[in-house]
């Protein structure tokens, strides 16, 4: 199949990655020309040097970029994907986002006579990387029957969530869980380390019984050990708590405690940890850097 893949970031590149491995014909297109050029070369694909270019002849766009303001841009306008798209074209966006803009998107991409599913992903660079991922997905059935094995790609849980915007809500509830986990874990960790208790020797005994996590599982080692450079940004968690707070609010849903843990990542982005990965709440307990 003909597929443009529109942005490289670190979620991207594996992602189009894993298409060209299964032998589609990919297009890559990245705000930087440099990094589009240095994933055909390593890939065997194509880069382009404009939108209207990458998406003119594809079947199938899938973009990964950063929020609402980054889709707006990249869909809409005469130079966007809407725009310059072929009639029947498949398009399938990755970005965390609010549900308001994947039912926009949607809207705008019947009227061009296209399909959109928003499909936003959970598992990390490194879910990324193995072809691991979790894929919420919003759309409509007949567009999500043709858009699920080309997630298959990079998905191992590709899944139908309901209608346009679905899959921004269920990566809602993801952020939400995955907020107040971490917390629990760093308060867990800094209370053992406070009272005298070899830290791992705790978590080797409490990850066998109902506290066990993915969390604890894959972060608490170098949660121990103040390493914070392992995936996901505080940065990031705060744009998509904020998404998530927004909508609740849109709702009349209570979230205390996802407003709470969304602060203390404020107050690790104050410490300088914008960059550090989610788990670095510890770092705010211990008072340093970490």
């Amino acid at each position: 199949m003909k597929i443009t893949f529109i942005g490289l970031g670190v979620m991207g590149g594996p992602m189009a990655g894993h298409l060209a491995g299964k032998r589609h014909d990919v297009t890559v297109y990245n705000r930087t020309a440099s990094k589009a050029s240095q994933w055909a070369r390593n890939h065997g694909g194509q880069s382009a040097d404009t939108i209207p270019e990458a998406v003119r002849n594809a079947e199938c766009i899938v973009t990964c970029v950063g929020a609402d303001r980054d889709l707006h841009a990249i869909y809409l306008g005469q130079d966007g994907i809407l725009a310059n798209a072929p009639q029947g074209a498949l398009l399938i966006d990755h970005t965390t986002a609010s549900g308001e803009v994947a039912r926009e998107l949607a809207r705008h991409a019947t009227s061009y006579g296209q399909s959109f599913i928003d499909a936003p992903v959970s598992g990390g660079q490194q879910g990324a990387e193995n072809g691991q991922l979790t894929i919420m997905c919003g759309g409509d059935e007949a567009a999500f029957s043709r858009a699920e094995p080309i997630m298959a790609a990079y998905g191992k849980a590709v899944t139908r969530m309901g209608s346009a915007g679905a899959g921004q809500l269920t990566k809602m509830v993801n952020q939400i869980s995955v907020a107040g986990v971490v917390q629990g874990l760093a308060e867990g960790l800094h209370f053992a380390e406070q009272v005298g208790l070899d830290q791992q020797r705790v978590i080797d005994v409490i990850s066998q019984g109902a506290a066990q996590s993915w969390q604890m599982e894959n972060r608490a080692g170098t949660m121990i050990e103040g390493e914070y450079n392992h995936g996901f940004a505080v940065d990031w968690m705060r744009k998509d708590l904020g998404i998530c707070l927004e909508e609740a609010r849109n709702h009349q849903a209570t979230l205390p405690l996802t407003a709470l843990v969304d602060q203390f990542y404020a107050d690790v982005q104050n410490m300088g940890g914008g960059r550090w990965d989610t788990s670095s709440l510890l770092a705010r307990l211990r008072g340093s850097g970490g």
